[in-house]
């Protein structure tokens, strides 16, 4: 055997022809001895080298048995220690990194705490939309009455302001948007009974820069035929005959073609008297839309548009608000107020220098119950990515939608489709009875349905298309005074 442990092995080649068996006997316990011998060797140095580093190991020096002092404290030379914990999967993915969600990176407003990550949740439609995480800049927030979806959409249209955003808001039914819009620089325009504010829904609004004087003109007309028509759905609450389409075109034209600036009163003049009508034939056409033209006027909605206006839409301050607290009583006059303000709001929208803005639907319940606003809404939201601009749906919860129209009718299809067009849903607090209905809509997972009843006041469920966020909205202290709604239910003066 050699001293790398393999085996040798040799024979014999010559021999005596006559070998002695004690000769033989002798030559084996030779070999046998000198193979012991090597073994014993061999034996004898691997022990020697183990004491020889069982003696190095001993002569060194290691770290003291309580640890060091200073910045290298806690560390022990012996192996680590911790009992077994046992714990659900849910909890411990937290801690496992590969399972925590990446974020939608530091591009954005800042909103509050990602719950799951720990980290800070920032977001901007335009900013996701650019980097093509998203292709709708549209959001929809539900939540239930005190879960603080109000606060939330505040702070996220004012925190964009400093980033060259612009914000509008068609129509406040509470007036809730006023003080925010004055803290920033804009401006909230309130209308009611017994103001001496006036709105006149003829007027040409806000010119885009890029119109020729052609094409402005025909603009002009094409929004005077589509406001009137709006105006009477609203107060008819149904669809306008040709006939009576008719009407409102002869009207207007002839109001136009008389007055430099025409206001409502002159137009519902000349549909229930036409100017050119021989045969008396087209005053009858138009009797039943010139009554309901009339309580904008004279009746039980007059004082609000039959005069020129005595306030304007300026597209260039950073925000405008529709207060529309003082009508909160009559459901028809707001439904005319908004269309109105929406008609404004367009010219403002079709003009390529006009940057990006916010556009806010608050209370959306009120707005879709008007066919007429409901086809405007889904314009707009349509035309988003064209226009610069990312609407915001808020109301209380996703089966208000179920409410709008008959079930299969158009109105239902473009309630629906306003879902459809918003890859941001945010959802806030909702009751037990409502789980079902929001699961179905959004497809939430059976995780995410049992969450949305445990939602604390400004925690939020935010699904940006296949991807989902827990979110506590962070609120400075200025911001919490100015957005708070609920001083008056609190007894707060």
């Amino acid at each position: 055997m050699n001293g790398d442990g393999e085996k040798l092995h040799a024979s014999v080649l010559v021999a005596p022809a006559r070998e002695r068996r004690r000769y033989r006997k002798q030559r084996r316990e030779a070999a046998t001895r000198l193979h012991r011998e090597q073994q014993q060797r061999k034996m004898a140095e691997a022990k020697a080298r183990a004491e020889a580093e069982k003696a190095e190991q001993r002569a060194r020096q290691y770290l003291p048995a309580s640890g060091e002092s200073g910045p290298a404290m806690l560390r022990t030379p012996g192996r680590f220690h911790l009992p077994r914990h046992q714990d659900t999967s849910a909890t411990l993915a937290g801690g496992y990194p590969f399972v925590a969600e990446g974020g939608l990176g530091s591009s954005g407003v800042f909103v509050g705490q990602d719950l799951y990550s720990g980290g800070s949740f920032v977001y901007d439609p335009w900013v996701l939309y650019a980097n093509g995480i998203i292709t709708a800049p549209n959001l929809v927030l539900a939540g239930i009455v005190g879960s603080g979806k109000s606060s939330l959409m505040k702070s996220l249209y004012t925190r964009s302001l400093p980033f060259g955003r612009r914000v509008y808001v068609p129509g406040d039914p509470k007036g809730e948007h006023t003080p925010v819009a004055e803290a920033v620089g804009g401006r909230a325009i309130a209308l009611g009974h017994g103001m001496s504010t006036r709105l006149n829904p003829l007027d040409e609004g806000y010119r885009p820069s890029n119109f020729t004087d052609a094409e402005w003109q025909s603009t002009v007309a094409a929004r005077r035929r589509d406001l009137i028509g709006a105006l009477a759905e609203v107060v008819l609450a149904r669809p306008l005959t040709p006939l009576e389409h008719t009407a409102i075109d002869s009207a207007l034209t002839a109001t136009v073609r008389e007055n430099r600036v025409p206001i409502l009163p002159m137009v519902v003049e000349r549909i229930l008297a036409p100017s050119e009508d021989a045969d008396g034939r087209l005053a009858e056409d138009g009797r039943i839309v010139g009554h309901a033209l009339r309580r904008l006027v004279a009746g039980d909605l007059a004082g609000l548009f039959d005069g020129p206006s005595t306030v304007r839409f300026d597209p260039t301050l950073p925000m405008i608000s529709l207060d529309l607290s003082r009508v909160t009583e009559n459901s028809t006059l707001i439904s005319a107020l908004m269309t109105c303000c929406s008609a404004w709001m367009e010219s403002a929208l079709l003009d390529p220098a006009g940057g990006q803005r916010w556009v806010i639907y608050d209370e959306a319940w009120r707005l879709m119950s008007q066919p007429s606003l409901l086809r405007r809404m889904d314009a707009h939201w349509r035309l988003a990515r064209h226009y610069g601009i990312a609407n915001a749906l808020i109301f209380h919860k996703l089966s208000d939608l179920e409410n709008v129209g008959d079930a299969g009718s158009a109105m239902r299809s473009l309630a629906n489709s306003l879902l459809a067009n918003a890859e941001t849903r945010v959802i806030y607090r909702q009751e037990s009875d409502q789980l079902g209905v929001t699961a179905k809509t959004l497809g939430l997972t059976t995780t995410e349905r049992k969450l949305l009843p445990s939602l604390g006041v400004g925690q939020g469920l935010w699904k940006i298309k296949e991807r989902s966020f827990v979110v506590q909205a962070q609120l400075h202290p200025n911001e919490l005074e100015l957005f708070d709604t609920s001083s008056r239910a609190a007894g707060k003066s």
